[in-house]
């Protein structure tokens, strides 16, 4: 979906220069095996392989424009001229959390010189990492005051990983303590941080936990951008024994699926099928048997020792191949580096998500708590209500995610919108901001935001463009 908003389209990207570390490195070998890299080459790279911090490096380095921080950077007075943006820099920072062994990595971009006018956090999905975001830093914070935080979710990425513990006996209060593993210690970061307010964007697991935590901290929030969440249906599947075509999969097309087709087909919002006549592909019962014993692929990765990276090879090779082949070397890289540190945070989907990747607790029940909380106050104030947030469902056109989701969820949304303005005082009317979006970006599966990153982009600009006149009219 095509923005016609007038947006700056990027200029011409400069050729980056591909790092000393890549050249070392065995390139994939294009196959038909399901596994291209071969057996030496996965043992070289298990060898030799650079620390996970180095690795992210290397990624974030095939940025154009955006200089890494250092202090006779960010203490210069002049424009960067190499820049035609403006002066921007980025920093990698370990935010120390309460107790033991929790911190959170996180990748911050600033313009030098502007006073931040509004502040944008992204979180990744599941298992993944901020590095991922690599193609989306540079061209979001074009806007003018704009400061972007990117953060590994504990337990993932290249943040601690401290154990994964669940005590709770009840089922849902096992998924509750789930979310707040990682919502919690979002909440600590935003207090570390001293950021009042914020615009969130989570892809996939990421929009799920955003959900959770705009419900949990309420009065934080700008806006919601739920890129592709997971677990919004219910039941996303009818029970039906049928066996449907291969092409209708879903959770498998995550780790099948080639994505050299799927950002080149072209398809409409009519293929989406609603998520009641979706037919479900019964699950393998020893698929089943591994979830529910919470053994997660990246544990196959860890045990598999040199034969990791041809493992990930299987996932990266598909999962890239639509990307210039220093990108994908640097991505298929990075994966492995996060993958194979200690298991941690991925111990939870088992507890949020039933096999098959719909949640236990799902998020179609409680989005219409999104910016209806109480907020509480300091000092025995008088508690205040939210009076609704800006709320964006993103998909992509070729999603193994279905849009129907983020349909239902925006006309339940649209219901409490009603609801609450009947039951509203003057005060609180003039002060209503609820609203729903569902956009599709084209030419893009799951990961919309690096499948098709100029079109993910341009949305995400307009949406930050319009938090920011909205917040002027009501400072003024």
């Amino acid at each position: 979906m095509s923005t016609a908003d007038g947006a700056v389209r990027p200029p011409p990207t400069r050729p980056v220069d591909m790092p000393e570390e890549y050249k070392q490195t065995p390139a994939l070998r294009p196959s038909a095996a399901f596994f291209p890299l071969g057996y030496k080459d996965a043992a070289y790279q298990w060898w030799t392989s650079l620390s996970p911090q180095n690795v992210e490096r290397n990624v974030l380095t095939l940025m154009p424009y955006l200089k890494e921080a250092t202090d006779s950077l960010t203490n210069l007075n002049f424009a960067d001229k190499s820049d035609p943006y403006g002066h921007r820099i980025w920093r990698r920072s370990m935010v120390q959390l309460s107790g033991k062994n929790r911190a959170l990595n996180e990748v911050s971009v600033e313009r030098v010189g502007e006073e931040t006018e509004e502040t944008l956090v992204m979180l990744h999905g599941y298992g993944a990492g901020l590095g991922f975001f690599y193609k989306n830093f540079e061209p979001l914070t074009r806007v003018r005051g704009l400061k972007l935080y990117a953060l590994d979710m504990l337990g993932m990425g290249n943040s601690t990983r401290p154990p994964f513990k669940i005590h709770a006996k009840d089922k849902e209060d096992q998924v509750i303590e789930a979310e707040s593993w990682f919502i919690d210690a979002l909440e600590e970061w935003r207090k570390a941080r001293k950021i009042e307010r914020f615009t969130l964007l989570g892809h996939s697991l990421g929009g799920y936990l955003a959900v959770s935590y705009a419900i949990k901290y309420p009065g934080h929030l700008k806006k919601l951008i739920l890129a592709s969440p997971v677990g919004v249906p219910e039941d996303p599947y009818a029970v039906n024994a049928a066996m449907p075509d291969p092409s209708e999969s879903t959770l498998e097309n995550e780790f099948i699926q080639d994505q050299q087709m799927t950002t080149e087909a072209a398809s409409t919002l009519a293929k989406h099928k609603p998520a009641h006549v979706v037919i479900k592909r019964p699950l393998p019962s020893w698929f089943v048997w591994l979830w529910d014993q919470n053994i997660s692929p990246f544990s196959i990765v860890r045990m598999t020792g040199p034969l990791g990276p041809r493992f990930v090879s299987g996932w990266s090779s598909r999962r890239f191949n639509h990307l210039p082949p220093a990108e994908s070397q640097a991505l298929h890289d990075y994966s492995f580096s996060i993958f194979k540190q200690k298991g941690s945070g991925e111990y939870a989907l088992a507890y949020i998500l039933a096999p098959g990747a719909y949640a236990r607790r799902p998020v179609i029940n409680r989005i219409h708590q999104v910016g209806r909380q109480v907020i509480p106050q300091p000092d025995g104030a008088q508690a205040l209500k939210e009076t609704g947030i800006p709320i964006v469902f993103m998909y992509g056109e070729n999603d193994w995610m279905d849009v129907s989701g983020g349909l239902a969820a925006q006309e339940k949304l649209n219901q409490a919108k009603r609801k609450a303005l009947q039951e509203a005082t003057e005060q609180e009317r003039q002060a209503e901001n609820g609203s729903t979006k569902v956009l599709l970006v084209s030419k893009a599966g799951h990961h919309l935001y690096l499948d098709n990153p100029d079109e993910f982009n341009d949305m995400i600009r307009k949406e930050l463009e319009e938090t920011k006149d909205y917040e002027k009219r009501r400072r003024s």
